[in-house]
């Protein structure tokens, strides 16, 4: 009887965990899949070129309006409890797509799935970082970390095929059951918050703790205008609108430092060297990563003459790559300094960017392919030992709100590097349509976009360096 209890106890955490990767694998899967849906959507729903451009950017403002707010209610309430009503709010809302027939109740529902997804990924890491306990948590941070890298990397394939064999409504709707299946799973196999936090007096101090709405409004209002202030860019309203959002910003600032309980600690965050510095890496290397294959795709396809089918072969290395790094990456940070690795990981990622960068017209592909190659690697190398290091310096009363900003990191670097990046094309080529003789002009974007890249990514690696050392190596 004792042999048994003893199994229980050591398997629980594996199936909680595996639970938890069902989830953190087909979320992306059927976020990403969409993209490949979009001109079947055009097409079935008479859809114009500037709504079309939302269905895929709807959703990332719905994951970071409330990004914040729902990490710290995710502390008050319970993580798991927050996650399980993530799932179940995206699986619902993805259903729903099957009886719409406009853009705008698309649209909507799209936002209900970026809402959701901000629900899930907010707490999933908190999550996986307390079931693991100190000594696995980079190896389980790593796990779910290359689930989610392998469901972007299976979304647009999966995309293709469903909407050819079944319909553009399928991508919505077939990962419906999966996602209720994870539920299910994290449910059953999930321990309840109690068990998890380091004492029941831990515990009753967080259920304790108000809630900041003004706090979460300023938030909510700042994103809000940067986010669509920046997909205006360079109109002159929408400049002003991203002013707007900065001064937002700096009022959210203002009031979280004089906040009796806000949603950020701004001087313990200030003072907290190893996780600011964590987040800021994580802040410019996913503004470095997230135009990769965008830019890269443009230059297989134009400059380099490759099907979509091709390109997209090439262009998943770097992704397959880093789905098979990160785990390992991540035991690694167990035993070594996570600054180390992380660093290392963003040495490569600038060397795969420099052998991208002297990319020509009659470039060889097997130089293309080793630069995102070391794209691959060096990112796997930095993302789950930078996970690990941030969420091991926080409190585990704050875990949520520690899993959020790192998510807020994510995104925020997303959307920074984006917005330069469509200035750069606005500059460039305004609204023409990309021609054989427009091909010099792309190759100087794409040369300018990897220049933006090496920077970025030196400034991640300085972050990454200069955070602190958190243990010896065993």
């Amino acid at each position: 009887m004792n042999t048994s209890t003893v199994t229980s106890h050591q398997e629980t955490p594996w199936l909680a965990l595996y639970s938890i990767c069902l989830a953190a694998f087909l979320v992306p899967m059927a976020m990403s899949a969409v993209n490949l849906a979009l001109p079947a959507i055009a097409k079935d729903l008479q859809v114009d070129a500037v709504l079309l451009s939302w269905i895929p950017s709807a959703p990332l403002w719905g994951s970071v309006v409330l990004m914040l707010p729902i990490s710290r209610l995710a502390d008050i309430w319970g993580r798991k409890r927050v996650h399980l009503l993530g799932l179940c709010l995206y699986a619902l809302s993805s259903l729903a797509v099957v009886w719409i027939d406009s853009i705008e109740w698309l649209l909507v529902f799209r936002v209900i799935q970026g809402l959701a997804s901000s629900f899930i990924f907010a707490t999933a890491m908190a999550m996986v970082a307390i079931l693991a306990g100190t000594k696995r948590r980079g190896m389980f941070l790593g796990i779910v970390s290359t689930s989610v890298y392998l469901g972007l990397t299976m979304g647009p394939a999966a995309g293709g095929l469903l909407t050819e064999w079944l319909g553009w409504r399928s991508v919505f709707w077939l990962p419906v059951p999966g996602i209720f299946m994870a539920f299910s799973l994290i449910a059953w196999f999930m321990p309840n918050e109690p068990k998890l936090v380091g004492s029941e007096e831990s515990r009753q101090y967080s259920m304790r703790q108000r809630f900041d709405v003004t706090g979460s409004l300023l938030f909510s209002l700042s994103v809000s205008c940067l986010f669509f202030g920046v997909t205006g860019l360079p109109d002159a309203g929408f400049v002003v609108l991203l002013v707007a959002g900065l001064g937002l910003s700096g009022g959210f600032v203002y009031q979280q430092r004089r906040a009796s309980v806000p949603l950020i600690r701004i001087d313990a965050l200030s003072q907290n060297r190893i996780f600011n510095r964590s987040m800021l890496a994580s802040l410019f290397m996913y503004g470095a990563s997230f135009p990769v294959l965008f830019i890269v795709s443009l230059y297989l396809q134009y400059i380099q003459g490759l099907s979509p089918g091709d390109a997209g072969k090439v262009v998943l290395l770097q992704a397959l790559l880093t789905a098979c790094i990160a785990p390992v990456a991540g035991r690694l940070s167990d035993k070594y300094d996570p600054r180390i690795l992380a660093t290392t990981g963003c040495g490569l990622y600038i060397l795969g960017f420099v052998l991208l960068f002297f990319v020509g017209m009659q470039t060889p592909l097997w130089q293309v392919k080793t630069g995102l190659c070391l794209l691959g690697v060096g990112f796997g190398l930095f993302s789950s030992p930078n996970t690990n290091a941030a969420i091991s310096s926080v409190d585990p009363s704050r875990l949520g709100i520690a899993s959020g900003l790192l998510n807020l990191a994510r995104t925020g670097g997303n959307m920074f590097s984006t917005a330069i990046m469509v200035v750069i094309f606005n500059y460039y080529f305004a609204d023409q349509i990309l021609q054989p003789e427009h091909y010099p002009q792309l190759l100087t974007v794409v040369r300018i976009t990897l220049l933006l890249g090496v920077l970025y990514a030196l400034s991640g690696g300085y972050f990454s360096l200069t955070r602190g050392r958190m243990r010896s190596a065993d």
